[in-house]
Parts: structure tokens; sequence; C-alpha cells
């Protein structure tokens, strides 16, 4: 049995008629529930800060800028060392906590370059970032 109108019997068409009462239920109680919370939004609680005259600290990390030539010479700050002083001056180092710039050339083997990043690491030297240079 089908539900539909009692006009005409057996001439049954599709309602074109939506119903919007249940639309505009839900749409006022959104707005009554906004009207009601929006007012709590805007309440603060009125404190007085206290006034300081305290300059911002610039801390600014040491960096060690390390490169590696073609050859595998090592070079702290532009100042060539050997690799055996190398693990010396990491230890020195990691007591203030440095960033290490490390630049490889681009034909030098893993190997050194994997060999100074594990000295770096003995030495909880955490901060590495390498340099590059951008394409042309």
């Amino acid at each position: 049995m089908a539900f539909g109108s009692f006009d005409e019997a057996g001439v049954s068409q599709p309602m074109a008629e939506i119903n919007t009462t249940p639309l505009v239920d839900v749409m006022l109680v959104l707005l009554v529930i906004f009207i009601i919370t929006a007012p709590l939004f805007h309440q603060a609680v009125p404190i007085d800060l206290p006034q300081v005259t305290a300059s911002r600290l610039d801390d600014k990390p040491e960096v060690i800028q390390l490169a590696i030539d073609i050859d595998g010479k090592v070079f702290w700050n532009g100042e060539a060392i050997h690799r055996e002083a190398l693990d010396a001056r990491f230890a020195a180092a990691s007591i203030r906590q440095p960033e290490l710039h490390l630049r490889a050339d681009r034909k030098v083997a893993y190997e050194k370059v994997a060999d100074v990043m594990a000295a770096a690491q003995r030495a909880s030297i955490v901060k590495i970032a390498f340099l590059t240079q951008p394409n042309p």
C-alpha cells in the first residue's frame, strides 16, 4: 500500500515541495545557542600585570664552520687542522652546545664526511647543518 494524497485514485506524482520546517527549527536553535554563548567570549578577568624594564637577550649559539676540501683536509673556521685534533676540538666546544655548519666538496669521499659527523656525534654535538650552493 502506497502513501499519497486522497485527491485522485491511481494518479500519484512525486511531491515537488521541500519541507523547510526542520531546517528553520535547527537554525533557530543554533541562533539561540549563539546568542547565549557570544557574551561569554568577551568576558575577561581584569589583571593588573607588573611592569618591568628588561631587554631581550640575543643568545646566538656558537657556530662552528667546518669545511672538507677535495683532498679530505679539514678546516675549522677557516683554519686547517689535522683529523686527529678534531676530536679534541669537538670535545672542548661541546660544552657550549654549538651548531656545526658542515661544508664538503662535491667530490670528497663520503667516508670523510661520515667520519667528521661521527666525531661530532661522539662529542654530543646534535645540531649539524649541511651548507650547499643553489643551482645556477
